[in-house]
């Protein structure tokens, strides 16, 4: 939509064409833009208010029970302190929680980062493979 003005051996009234890009209007269609969005986004952040339930503590000299975790480091695989195998591992699992459904209990999986995948997910699998679906993981930040 522009004009050349001048210069170029033409006729007086002979005005060419522009091949350039007219960036005006686009700058203009950005700006909009960029305004609507400084404006929409505070309004997008609002905080959405939870009605959580209070934290309480367990009462004094309530013994607090020590989660069951399955330690998975040098090729072995350990239940807290003791060791067992892939294989025995849903038995030893049943013994170590003493409970009447065991499957039913949280249980916490570590790893080693030198363990391979797919030894993490053999255990993984054996456990599911046994009922346990409360399964969850612990990392640990370095």
């Amino acid at each position: 939509m522009g004009a050349k003005l001048g210069g170029g051996g033409g006729g007086k009234f002979d005005l060419g064409q522009n091949s350039e890009i007219n960036v005006t209007p686009f700058v203009d269609v950005m700006l909009v833009l960029l305004i609507i969005f400084m404006v929409s986004i505070p309004a997008a952040t609002v905080s959405i208010k939870l009605d959580l339930p209070p934290a309480v503590p367990p009462p004094p000299g309530a013994k607090v029970e020590e989660p069951t975790v399955i330690n998975i480091q040098n090729g072995g695989v350990y239940i807290g302190e003791m060791s067992t195998s892939v294989e025995t591992l849903p038995a030893d699992l049943a013994r170590k929680l003493n409970k009447p459904d065991p499957t039913q209990e949280r249980v916490y999986i570590r790893a080693d980062r030198s363990v391979r995948y797919g030894d993490f997910m053999r255990v993984m699998n054996t456990l599911q493979g046994n009922g346990y679906f409360q399964v969850a993981l612990i990392n640990e930040e370095l």
